[in-house]
């Protein structure tokens, strides 16, 4: 593939992974303001960002099968046109009850983006290639926590926190059309792939039952979703703990992205040397040890704004590693049914989100207990799963980079 064109791919497919990421994180710094402009409480708030998880939960699901069946474009820009038609809804609300079905209904649309790009890196890249192409997109990715919550702080502190859906919607507009121009169909449609309830779920149960991909898939959920009760969990511990501003938070949030961002490009440079399954678990027995510290700390009330930062940090660099690793052997096994590989992967990280967030909202009394104890069972809880489910796999599709795929004994 030129350099070229495999440059835009990148860019295109890190866009419309970013999308979803991008959404969250920009108006996490405006839940004060929220809060205040519609009478509710942040804890009522971050509702909102439970609802957007459960919709990009649902919408993975739906998305999977429509992928496969109708190719990857034709669902991909239904679920932009809906992101944008929600995000105009989110800007113009004027109850948090609103806030929340628009945030249910605008994930659903941005989901759609990320199966796509997901399932479109097993389409145009080799086995071999795709840990390499998935950090590479976290690249791309990256961007989002580093800019977003600067760039809502600031626009919420000058024009409000509606201002920030307006500039969502120009994102969904711009992404779609660059689709529609510059990305490539990846895949025929599979017509004989049928849309009725039951095949769809024998479809399903079919991904399920390969044990690379349970095993894999379910241990990057819960590993990934320490990332979740992170961002959860951040508005309050910064803003209500220790007092920041928006402006300040956004500034903490995109520091905090570097570790995330820089552990999954180092990622590459590992896997040179080392499998993606020796890489994922170095790095969660990394994010256990780190954890439980930072747990037993919080507990102990050793913990400052920049001890806090600290343990934030690293651990968000054991998420980058694990990510990348767990996504591209869950994956490696299909062909055929990438769609709702992919599909069934984001529907295990997003329902882990769901649960960790709306725990995370049940605290009304600001603390940061709550999402370090998150944070440090799911890293525990992710490690166990990985131990106990790799004893089921008898045959291994290695995605190792430099080295064909093939299958190990």
């Amino acid at each position: 593939m030129p350099k070229k064109t495999y440059f835009f791919l990148i860019l295109i497919l890190g866009s419309l992974t970013a999308l979803g990421p991008f959404s969250i994180d920009m108006y996490l710094p405006g839940f004060p303001a929220i809060a205040k402009d519609l009478h509710t409480t942040a804890a009522k708030v971050s509702l909102s960002l439970s609802g957007f998880f459960v919709g990009i939960s649902l919408g993975q699901l739906l998305y999977g099968p429509l992928l496969d069946r109708f190719g990857r474009k034709k669902p991909l820009f239904i679920g932009l046109v809906i992101y944008v038609l929600a995000s105009i809804g989110c800007a113009f609300t004027t109850s948090i009850d609103g806030l929340i079905l628009f945030r249910v209904v605008q994930a659903i649309g941005s989901c759609a983006a990320s199966v796509a790009s997901v399932a479109m890196v097993r389409d145009l890249f080799p086995v071999s290639e795709n840990a390499k192409v998935f950090s590479l997109l976290l690249l791309v990715v990256g961007v989002s926590p580093m800019i977003a919550p600067t760039l809502g702080g600031y626009v919420t502190a000058v024009f409000g926190w509606h201002a920030v859906f307006l500039i969502l919607t120009g994102m969904g507009v711009a992404i779609l059309i660059a689709t529609a121009i510059w990305l490539p169909d990846s895949y025929q449609p599979d017509k004989t792939l049928s849309l009725k309830p039951k095949p769809i779920l024998r479809n399903f149960l079919a991904v399920i039952r390969e044990p690379q991909f349970y095993t894999y898939s379910i241990t990057g959920a819960v590993a990934f979703s320490g990332l979740f009760a992170y961002v959860s969990g951040s508005p309050i511990v910064f803003m209500e703990v220790f007092h920041t501003d928006e402006k300040v938070y956004g500034w903490i949030f995109a520091f905090l992205s570097i570790g995330f961002i820089g552990s999954s490009q180092l990622n590459t440079f590992f896997l040179r040397r080392f499998s993606s399954e020796q890489v994922v678990n170095a790095a969660l027995i990394c994010q256990v040890i780190i954890g439980i510290t930072f747990l037993v700390a919080a507990l102990n009330g050793l913990l400052t704004l920049a001890s806090t930062l600290v343990f934030l940090f690293f651990f968000l660099c054991c998420v980058g590693y694990t990510f990348p690793n767990a996504a591209a052997l869950s994956l490696a096994p299909f062909t055929k049914n990438a769609g709702s590989a992919s599909a069934l992967m984001g529907a295990f990280q997003m329902g882990m989100g769901t649960l960790i967030s709306i725990a995370i909202s049940m605290f009304e009394v600001p603390s940061i207990i709550p999402m370090v104890a998150a944070m440090a069972c799911s890293a525990s809880a992710a490690l166990i799963i990985l131990l106990i489910g790799r004893r089921f796999i008898t045959e291994k599709v290695e995605v190792s980079e430099g080295a064909d795929a093939g299958i190990m004994h």
